[in-house]
């Protein structure tokens, strides 16, 4: 399906949870969010029902991330139901890494194909710096265990201010030794308005853009820098995707009502 500037929305993120086992500097204050309660996050069951609806409008590609999805009890179940709707190519998720160990070959059997993982410094001082407390050791051990379950993956470095290009080179260098794929984030701040040209791989321009979003609570968002809600109806769910496909801006702007810990990514 084609939204109203003619860009064809094929990709669908999903945020399964948006709780965290980390506090990066970046994502959410030390203290966290105030956290949705449990009977306002979707269910498996809704999460598969939006997803099929989804497909049979043109979406062949779901990324679940959070928070953390990984946190997400029994997120292998739902990886297992969404790898067998007819149509979807692509599943992946965007975690942090640190509890892929004893996770990834569960993920790979169940119909997992590809992880992206945060990453954003090699030196374990800074590293925990940026995680407040987390253990490069961990994330690393999650590299592993992803590349030895036969999934594709790929780290995610975030550019801070004060991040130097022999990190980035550096990082790229250790990618491709590992056997990974590598991408640079921009930081950004949905309270601020949304920039294209900052230099790094990720996030795409507006004018290729050809993604939507699912919040944790189902709630659709066509872009995130915008403040546009679109609840899911679940007496017509494909309508409330096509609504949200169709209410995509050309270009975003600012949100003053959601946190990048509420997106995980």
């Amino acid at each position: 399906m084609y939204d109203s500037f003619g860009r064809e929305i094929t990709y669908l993120r999903i945020s399964v949870t948006d709780r965290c086992n980390q506090r990066c500097i970046y994502c959410m204050p030390a203290e966290g969010i105030p956290l949705l309660p449990h009977a306002d996050i979707l269910s498996f069951e809704q999460i598969e029902a939006i997803v099929r609806a989804a497909v049979h409008l043109g979406i062949d590609k779901v990324r679940l991330t959070g928070g953390e999805p990984l946190v997400r009890k029994g997120i292998a179940d739902l990886v297992w139901k969404l790898g067998r709707i007819e149509g979807l190519r692509t599943l992946a998720i965007t975690t942090n890494g640190t509890m892929l160990p004893s996770l990834a070959e569960e993920l790979a059997a169940a119909g997992l194909q590809s992880v992206n993982i945060s990453i954003d410094s090699l030196d374990p001082d800074r590293y925990a710096c940026i995680t407040r407390g987390g253990r490069l050791s961990d994330a690393l051990a999650g590299l592993d265990a992803a590349l030895k379950a036969g999934l594709k993956v790929k780290i995610n470095m975030v550019v801070l201010e004060d991040t130097t290009p022999s990190e980035i080179e550096g990082m790229r260098r250790f990618a491709i030794m590992r056997g990974a794929a590598f991408q640079t984030i921009a930081h950004y701040s949905l309270s601020e308005t949304k920039r294209d040209a900052h230099g790094c791989d990720r996030p795409p321009p507006c004018d290729c853009c050809n993604r939507i979003r699912l919040l944790a609570n189902g709630v659709l968002r066509s872009c995130l820098h915008s403040d546009r809600d679109i609840p899911v109806d679940f007496g017509d769910i494909e309508g409330s995707l096509r609504q949200a496909i169709l209410a995509k801006p050309a270009h975003g702007t600012v949100s003053s009502t959601i946190a990048v810990a509420q997106i995980g990514g």
